[in-house]
């Protein structure tokens, strides 16, 4: 890539600040992702329905690499967009390749760490504070949907390999996404490490919630269905990111991420 044009800086940061509205929304997003995902799949060919959703992926990716600052809309379009993808692509690995969930979990974790190492040899940091070039977001896109995709196989390990089940399997996650919280506020852990474990929970704690509420009561579900599941995630999802549009409380210091120099 150019170096005009992969290492320009931008005048704003691309990303949002940090905030208990960040994780809200992106827990909401997980859910949505595998309400809809499964949705779709169990609807239509699996291949065509992870086309579709890679198709429009990319367009609504294009718009947020276009964009010349962080907008709540794009931004979170491209996340539940990522989520629908992301939960797509492992569902596929196992139903229609038949890879086990393990396997799976174990592919996806070895295709994270490399990007991770990729990304943090050719910048020196993974902060997402300092996302203020072109090249440095898709390394951030490329990481946030392998995320998705690791986050799924997961959930479904614990939940159907393990047998724990979709309620019991959420309850291990909201512990699991503790820990990062507590290493970083009482044991000095690395806020960059602490973000991205957090980050990869997220996922198959979302997930998890959102098939217990969509799926069968045969299964361990609640059976209110995961089409009315995604609607109404989706609706929770709008009205919580109108809010941050109007507000803007969650709008990152371009400065911070400018003069961010961290290498964590």
């Amino acid at each position: 890539m150019p170096y005009n044009v992969a290492h320009r800086k931008r005048s704003q940061i691309k990303v949002p600040e940090i905030t208990v509205y960040f994780w809200a929304v992106k827990i909401l997003s997980t859910a949505m992702g595998e309400a809809t995902s499964d949705y779709l799949v169990h609807r239509m060919d699996p291949v065509i329905a992870v086309t579709l959703a890679g198709a429009a992926l990319l367009v609504v990716l294009g718009g947020q690499l276009v964009v010349r600052r962080y907008i709540p809309a794009v931004y979170w379009l491209t996340v539940v967009m990522v989520a629908i993808f992301g939960t797509m692509a492992a569902d596929v690995m196992h139903i229609r390749f038949g890879v086990p969930y393990a396997a799976s979990a174990a592919i996806f974790a070895a295709v994270l760490t490399v990007v991770f190492l990729t990304w943090y040899r050719v910048e020196g940091t993974l902060s997402i504070h300092s996302i203020t070039t072109l090249r440095r977001e898709l390394f951030y896109w490329v990481t946030v949907g392998t995320t998705f995709a690791l986050g799924t196989a997961v959930g479904d390990l614990t939940a159907y390999t393990f047998h724990l089940g979709f309620l019991s399997s959420g309850i291990l996650f909201i512990a699991v996404i503790l820990i990062p919280l507590l290493a970083w506020r009482f044991a000095g852990m690395n806020e960059v490490a602490a973000f991205w474990f957090a980050y990869i929970v997220t996922r198959p704690l979302g997930a998890s919630f959102a098939d217990w509420m969509g799926t069968p009561h045969n299964i361990g579900g609640l059976n209110w269905g995961r089409g009315t599941v995604s609607i109404g995630l989706t609706v929770v999802i709008v009205i919580l990111v109108a809010y941050l549009s109007v507000t803007g409380v969650d709008t990152a210091s371009s400065t911070r991420g400018i003069n961010s120099s961290s290498r964590g």
